[in-house]
């Protein structure tokens, strides 16, 4: 066995310590011989694994192999950084050592060589050579060529502990300022970590290194960048902390850097700027200038502050502030467009002829209070009245519709199966139900004959829970928890197909498991089945709507009864409740009085709700709770934990005695898991507030998605019955929401129909932004929404109710985006003619200070307290 033969068995087992040990041993000969052998062996490797796969799991064994055989530098550089070795996803290579020991037995100049090969192959500071690189250059001590991603990866590599002791510190320091990449790979560097320790200690110990890295700082700012690659950089220069000979030595660079640095540079440089005394004042003016062009309002701020403070010091530049206020007027702050106007007014006197000029020429950009301000001091031409917000036409808010009637029910087999398994709504399924039952009243043996072919090997994963169903998510899989489930199990029945006969006696989901409408429902669709297999299956159901909101036309449910009764049947009894809770707020007498003619219990029934209406609107409470550590009630204070905040409904209602009734007029169970959502609206049409209370548990169960959409909340809207607490909850909670911008539409529809509780509304968005269910200014977006196209004096309603609870606490910061929503608060007041002061809204008017917030309060105080004129 030859040499070459041997080295391959170890390279085939992976082996790389026993290759890197003999071919540091191999003789002249034997490495010749290995050299031209092992390119071969590559394709080898290669033809025992599919065409996808790289060689990287011999990756290191190669590596070593070629670094102790190949006769040129070149070659070994190009057989050390070949693709194949490298995976997508691998790291840095771990055989720097190996390698290292390989390469000790190589000539010196060959080794450098090497290392310069190595050096200009890198591309990126993830190089997975990088380690074996600089490990290469600390021994050789060659003169290192100047390139970026040797510099970034030096940075980036290992964070070493004591930088500035490297062997190649002195040479690559400098170059950080230059290598493009250094200040992205050091931006989260702080004075905890060793770059910047490092290099403060330095500079604390050596004069001629702190002049160097002080001189790199403000060299890398002009060179320009953004904020993140010149983060380490400006933490670096702050570090440093330059006195203020340093600063003035500099000072015509700090000046460049004002126009267009990023915002934390230019800040860091008007700072220093600020701290020197002997600069010429024309200077700063004009830098000053290049301040106040720009968007960023802190710096825009602090430039008119020094502005202000130059001319107090120096007055005869008065004469030459005009032109740098100028840029100000137009500024989409009405904060500082209005501190631009008091500095020019105030140093007006001074300011001359040309300054004069100047600020008229520019007063258009301004809004009228300050125009007209400025027109009285610097003259022109008098600014026209804008045309007042009182006259604001509003557009007419949507008319609403009447209601259609429901489709007929479906009285074929083949429209049944179809519902059955397309992506059908609440509207569909009520008329298969309806269809279902009048077709198997109708025509048992046909309905069944027509069923059992269509039915065949068919639909068995509608009613086999372990199929479909998962305990995780809150649903007890050896129940029937879908109408579906229970309708395949009735045709089931029909047929004599059924495979679990009596569903209905245990298939049927415990009380706590699911929300109290989906009991409600299950046990409608349980009773067919009953129905079905004990043949007492009526003409006809009772609660199938007559209208597309759900609602079941008094006169129409008499006469169906009416039906039943000729029939010698009795109607189901969910059928029947749910049938109740569908009829309308406002009946006919005529309609009582044909019920009172009904023979059987449910006519006297019927005749009575018809008669005496002895549902009342459950009372509604709500209560917020969040989960941590420790369950707390947040009922007037704010959450620290967001992600964890709960809604506890309740609702109270005196018993009817009718059980179904009675059990979704329990407070909703906040375990219950929420099934058929779109149907609910449907099933207490009359009732929304109700609805919407028992949709609350829902709202913030999922963080990654909300199962309460607004198509649900639409048509609990379009119902009847006193909106309150939970339906101006869910709505405010949609209008706050950017991906919900239907709500919008939501809210102008009730207003149309004059049924929005707009003080509600105003309350519950309070306390979703207090309690961090959503923005302010996605609320306010959606509110100047609604109040442009009509709904102004709702919107100004709710934003009266709201400002009470989101006006902060002195001492405490308000709401991102407050100033805003007290903005359009102002607007909706003057659209709306509101009057009246609000005392919250007084007592912070009254706080010194002139923020924008306390601006806009002030201008809505005044608004709401001005007489009329």
């Amino acid at each position: 066995m030859n040499e070459w033969e041997k080295l391959r068995m170890f390279i085939d087992r992976q082996k790389a310590d026993t290759v890197a040990a003999r071919v540091v041993k191999l003789d002249e000969a034997a490495r010749k011989e290995v050299a031209e052998a092992l390119p071969g062996h590559l394709k080898v490797l290669r033809g025992r694994r599919e065409p996808w796969e790289g060689l990287e799991d011999h990756a290191e064994v190669l590596r070593a192999a070629g670094a102790g055989v190949l006769p040129g530098a070149a070659a070994v550089t190009s057989w050390l950084s070949r693709r194949e070795f490298t995976s997508r996803w691998g790291g840095p290579y771990g055989d720097t050592d190996r390698i290292m020991t390989i390469l000790a037995t190589r000539p010196a100049e060959w080794r450098a060589d090497l290392a310069r090969r190595l050096v200009l192959k890198l591309r990126t500071a993830e190089d997975r050579d990088l380690g074996l690189t600089l490990a290469l250059l600390r021994a050789t001590g060659i003169e290192i060529p100047i390139h970026d991603p040797l510099v970034v990866g030096w940075v980036s590599a290992g964070r070493l502990s004591v930088p500035h002791e490297d062997p190649l510190f002195d040479t690559l320091f400098p170059r950080i300022f230059d290598a493009q990449g250094v200040g992205r790979a050091l931006q989260r560097e702080d004075l905890a970590q060793p770059w910047l320790r490092s290099l403060r200690v330095l500079a604390a110990r050596d004069g001629a290194k702190r002049l160097t890295l002080l001189e790199g700082c403000v060299s890398r700012f002009l060179r320009g960048g953004s904020a993140p690659d010149l983060r380490f950089f400006a933490r670096l220069h702050e570090a440093l902390d330059p006195s203020p000979h340093e600063i003035e030595s500099r000072a015509r660079d700090y000046l460049r850097l004002l126009p267009a640095a990023p915002g934390p540079i230019a800040e860091l440089a008007l700072r220093h700027l600020r701290t020197l005394d002997g600069l010429d004042p024309l200077d700063l003016v004009e830098g000053l200038e290049s301040v106040l062009f720009r968007s960023e309002r802190k710096l825009v701020r602090t430039g008119l502050t020094w502005l202000d403070q130059l001319v107090r010091l120096s007055p005869p530049l008065a004469g030459s502030i005009a032109g740098p206020l100028v840029p100000v007027f137009a500024s989409d702050s009405a904060e500082l467009q209005e501190r631009a106007v008091t500095l020019a007014i105030k140093h007006a006197s001074r300011m001359g002829d040309e300054g004069h000029a100047t600020i008229r020429d520019a007063l258009d950009v301004l809004p009228y209070d300050l125009r007209l301000r400025a027109f009285a001091v610097f003259g022109g031409e008098e600014p026209p009245a804008p045309d007042p917000l009182d006259e604001f036409v509003p557009p007419a808010l949507p008319r609403p519709d009447a209601p259609q009637r429901m489709a007929d029910p479906i009285d074929s087999v083949a429209g049944m199966l179809s519902v059955i398994t397309g992506p059908s709504e609440w509207m569909a399924w009520e008329r298969l139900l309806a269809g279902f039952v009048a077709l198997v009243h109708r025509d048992r043996e046909g309905a069944a004959a027509a069923l059992k072919p269509a039915l065949a090997g068919k639909y068995d994963h509608f009613y086999q829970d372990s199929n479909r169903y998962q305990v995780s998510y809150g649903i007890q899989p050896d129940h029937w928890n879908y109408v579906d489930q229970w309708l395949v199990g009735a045709m089931r029945s029909l047929t004599g197909t059924a495979s679990v006969p009596e569903a209905w006696k245990h298939k049927l989901p415990d009380v706590s498991r699911l929300s109290t409408p989906c009991l409600l429902l299950l046990h409608r669709a349980a009773e067919i089945h009953m129905a079905v297999e004990e043949g007492v299956v009526p003409p006809l159901l009772l609660s199938t709507p007559t209208l597309v909101t759900g609602h079941v036309d008094a006169s129409e449910l008499v006469t169906r009864l009416e039906i039943i009764e000729a029939a010698g049947a009795k109607p189901l009894a969910a059928d029947l409740q749910q049938a109740l809770l569908r009829l309308r707020r406002d009946q006919d007498p005529q309609t009582a009085e044909r019920a009172g003619r009904l023979s059987s219990p449910a006519g006297r029934l019927i005749a009575q709700w018809l008669n005496e209406a002895p549902l009342a609107d459950p009372t509604v409470e709500i209560r917020w709770s969040s989960s941590g550590e420790v369950e707390r009630w947040l009922d007037d204070g704010e959450t620290d934990n967001p992600h964890n905040v709960r809604l506890i409904p309740s609702l109270h209602a005196p018993a009817t005695g009718l059980p179904l009734i009675d059990l979704v007029l329990r407070d909703p169970p906040s375990g219950g898991e929420g099934i058929h959502l779109t149907w609910w609206a449907a099933m207490f049409p009359s009732h929304r507030e109700m609805t919407a209370t028992h949709l609350l548990p829902h709202l913030f169960r999922h963080q990654w998605y909300r199962p309460v959409r607004p198509s649900h909340l639409r048509q609990i809207t379009r119902g009847d019955g006193p909106p309150g607490v939970s339906v101006s909850l869910i709505l405010g909670l949609m209008l706050g929401d950017p991906g919900t911008p239907e709500a919008v539409d939501i809210l102008l529809e009730m207003a149309g129909r004059g049924d929005l509780n707009a003080a509600e509304l105003g309350r519950q968005t309070a306390l979703l932004v207090k309690r961090e269910q959503m923005k302010l200014v996605h609320l306010t977006a959606a509110l100047e929404s609604a109040s442009s196209r009509g709904a102004h004096r709702e919107v100004w309603t709710a934003i009266a109710a709201a400002l009470p609870l989101l006006i902060p606490g002195s001492g405490r910061k308000p709401h991102h985006g407050f100033a805003a929503f007290v903005a359009l608060g102002a607007t909706t007041a003057v659209w709306s003619h509101a009057r009246g002061a609000i005392p919250e809204l007084e007592a912070m008017a009254a706080r010194k200070g002139s923020s924008g917030v306390l601006r806009e309060a002030r201008r809505l105080h005044g608004l709401l307290t001005a007489e009329e004129g």
